[in-house]
């Protein structure tokens, strides 16, 4: 494989050529490369090669809790593999859903020095085969190691790669034009055809067409050369044409239809695509049946406008329409609070429907409450903030109505809301009532930068769009209840505060994994016993749910009851009340006896991720204590107990697995990694130490697991 040679001029042409590298060295027709920004949980496209930007923008930002094989790819560290529209369904409805066409597929990620960087997605046609070749997967490695590389280097040199607001779209690969002679020549062979002939290029916008194909179309070439043929011809209006050429755009592969151009004409349409477009085969058939072709109806011309209206600039096509409504249906599905559906409508209707200012508001206690806005400014975002839903203001009236409020110019809004003053620049508004199972949910405001006419079946969109967002936003207000619900008992039953021990600085840090995981049984707990004793522990109840913090509360109770008590038979209590309880979740627990006087420290393990410690000279040491059984599982089962040294300036760490569980990295090189990351801090207070620990681990593994941390620093005698 060829390397991307050093001799470009800015880490952006760099990672341009490795992106081109993979296209032309894998034979893929679609690049798509996303950038992880650091400590990000969102994945962003930077690069695309392929396809226009407009296909791709419904997948400018993919989330990594996202069911998607990018963000797969990224999480796992793995190359994610699917050689079928089968499996890509199967695995991944979503991208199916909105995708039915026929690709194989690669999602790779993009590992730098110590974590993900990105991911590179290829897409081939449907005929390639089921697996990759050997040669194909080794070129798709080097080419990410080849990203990865510079994109770390970039960030050691301070300046870091970022994805802009849309990505860089690279130009296709186009063979050099014929010369005169042979480009003549193929004018007069396509002269020559029974049928007609022109192309489109990536944008779908006809670059050549000729007179025969012109008049079977129903127009002239001076009026359809660079337009796009479902917008200028009212008779292609129908979704279906447009999805034709998204289909052989994404499939690299011929399609065929049959159309009805009203009244009665019947033209077969055969489209053979390539990286700089598709060129199109037209030839009239004698009715609609043609064998093992599709058939595509089209819509009837009006009477004002017999063959062809304009084109909107502002309005998508009814094709790009329903592709993102449905795209954003299938999104919404996976919101699981507020913020993540105003962030999804922000990201995907803004960009897919040319809106220039969008707010959501959500009704509480009578009165409407911003869920966030873009584009309008922090006054007239005052003006709605508060509203009582009995204002005349249409963002309330409307719900008042039930019926939506669209203002084709400012001034038909300036007349019935005078602080429109207070917002420039738009011209357009609409205010939709959002309703769930017949009870208000809120309103959704757009604001365009040109007048338009709203006519009905944009009306109609935009309603059908309020009404999944509405139960969107319903669902999620749920969740977000239950969530904080959930959380606050899980906080209640974590300590609010470390007791102060003499002879010891202690810290612990308890970091929830990301919205949507639900809460977790981590906990920890630090006991005084007397003058010269002090008892730790940490456990994991298995489960992400209000069963699970319930059963942590009852572990972390039996153990501080028993606590003073040899470990070895604190964990046997414990275990049998787990038992008798047999609540269906096994709990791992690890409490540790300090003797503060003697320094050292008796620890004993029920499953438990091994604990470190540091040493005072800095070297840190992994504890393979004997194992024991997690609690809960044998009523009888027996708890080993290991005494250590824990002399003046010795470091114990006690955590849980979510410190230290990285998909694809073996958890004893994880756990080796966090040893030397605590070695590495020698010197610091603990809780510099714990900051760094968790903050290290989240960029590791972002939103993985629910993470509890405890460090124990023995300090000499009367020392606090």
């Amino acid at each position: 494989m060829d390397n991307v040679g050093p001799a470009m001029d800015s880490a952006e042409d760099l990672l341009d050529a490795a992106v081109a590298c993979a296209v032309r060295e894998t034979g893929a027709t679609v690049a798509m490369l996303y950038l992880l920004p650091p400590g990000g949980s969102t994945l962003r496209l930077a690069v695309l090669a392929g396809i226009p930007g407009e296909i791709a923008n419904p997948w400018l930002r993919v989330p990594l809790s996202a069911p998607m094989p990018v963000s797969d790819a990224v999480k796992d560290r793995h190359l994610v593999w699917l050689g079928s529209q089968e499996e890509l369904a199967r695995r991944y409805p979503r991208p199916a859903l909105v995708l039915p066409y026929r690709f194989a597929l690669a999602a790779a990620p993009l590992v730098g020095a110590a974590e993900v960087l990105g991911g590179l997605v290829l897409l081939w046609p449907g005929s390639h085969p089921a697996q990759l070749t050997p040669q194909e997967r080794a070129a798709v490695e080097d080419c990410c190691h080849d990203a990865a590389r510079v994109l770390h280097e970039a960030r050691e040199r301070g300046r870091p790669v970022t994805a802009g607001t849309e990505p860089r779209v690279l130009p296709p690969v186009i063979a050099p034009p014929p010369s005169r002679a042979a480009a003549a020549a193929a004018a007069e062979f396509v002269a020559r055809l029974p049928g007609g002939c022109c192309t489109l290029n990536t944008h779908g916008r006809i670059t050549y067409l000729t007179d025969t194909a012109a008049a079977l179309l129903g127009g002239s070439v001076e009026e359809l050369v660079g337009t796009l043929p479902w917008e200028s011809l009212r008779w292609m209006a129908d979704p279906l044409f447009e999805d034709q050429y998204r289909g052989a755009m994404i499939s690299r592969e011929p399609m065929s239809f049959v159309a009805l151009r009203p009244p009665d004409r019947w033209l077969c349409f055969r489209l053979c695509p390539d990286a700089s477009g598709i060129s199109v085969y037209i030839t009239p058939v004698s009715g609609p049946h043609a064998p093992a072709l599709p058939t595509v109806t089209g819509a009837v011309a009006s009477p004002s406008t017999p063959g062809r209206t304009p084109a909107s600039p502002s309005t998508p096509g009814r094709a790009v329409a329903l592709y993102h409504l449905m795209h954003l249906a299938a999104t919404l599905t996976e919101a699981v609070g507020i913020q993540d559906v105003v962030e999804l409508i922000s990201e995907q209707l803004v960009p897919a429907f040319r809106i220039q200012a969008l707010a959501v508001l959500t009704v509480a206690e009578g009165r409407l409450r911003i869920e966030g806005h873009r584009g309008f400014s922090d006054e007239l975002m005052e003006c709605f903030e508060g509203a009582p839903l009995t204002s005349r203001a249409p963002v309330t009236h409307v719900l008042t109505t039930g019926a939506p409020a669209f203002y084709r110019t400012f001034e038909e809004f300036r007349r019935v809301f005078w602080p429109a003053s207070l917002q420039e620049g738009l011209a357009a508004w609409a205010f939709l009532p959002l309703f769930a199972s017949g009870r208000p949910v809120g309103t959704l405001v757009f604001g365009y930068d040109r007048t338009r006419p709203f006519e009905p079946e944009e009306r109609a969109l935009l309603t059908s769009i309020a009404g999944l967002i509405a139960q969107a936003l319903d669902r999620a207000r749920l969740y977000d209840t239950k969530e904080q619900l959930a959380h606050s008992l899980q906080a209640h039953l974590l300590p609010h505060t470390l007791p102060r021990i003499s002879g010891l600085d202690v810290a612990a840090r308890y970091l929830p994994a990301t919205r949507g995981m639900g809460i977790g049984g981590d906990f920890y707990d630090v006991i005084p016993l007397d003058a010269t004793t002090a008892a730790a522990a940490i456990g994991d109840v298995q489960g992400h749910n209000v069963t699970a913090a319930a059963l942590m509360g009852q572990v972390r109770t039996a153990v501080h009851a028993t606590a003073g008590a040899p470990p070895a038979e604190v964990l046997a209590r414990t275990n049998r009340l787990l038992a008798d309880l047999d609540p269906g979740l096994f709990t791992s627990c690890l409490y540790v006896h300090l003797d503060l006087a003697g320094h050292r420290a008796l620890l004993a393990t029920a499953g438990h991720p091994p604990p470190l410690l540091r040493h005072p000279g800095g070297h840190t040491e992994v504890l393979r204590l004997p194992p024991g059984l997690l609690l809960g599982i044998d009523r009888d089962a027996r708890y080993p107990t290991t005494e250590i040294p824990l002399p003046p300036d010795a470091v114990l760490a006690l955590y849980t697995d979510g410190l230290v569980e990285v998909p694809g990295i073996d958890p004893d090189e994880s756990t080796a990694a966090l040893a030397r990351r605590l070695t590495r801090s020698a010197g610091r207070p603990m809780d510099a130490v714990a900051d760094s620990l968790v903050r290290y681990a989240k960029d590791s593994t972002p939103g993985s697991d629910d993470i509890a941390l405890l460090l124990i620093k023995a300090l000499e005698t009367g020392d606090g």
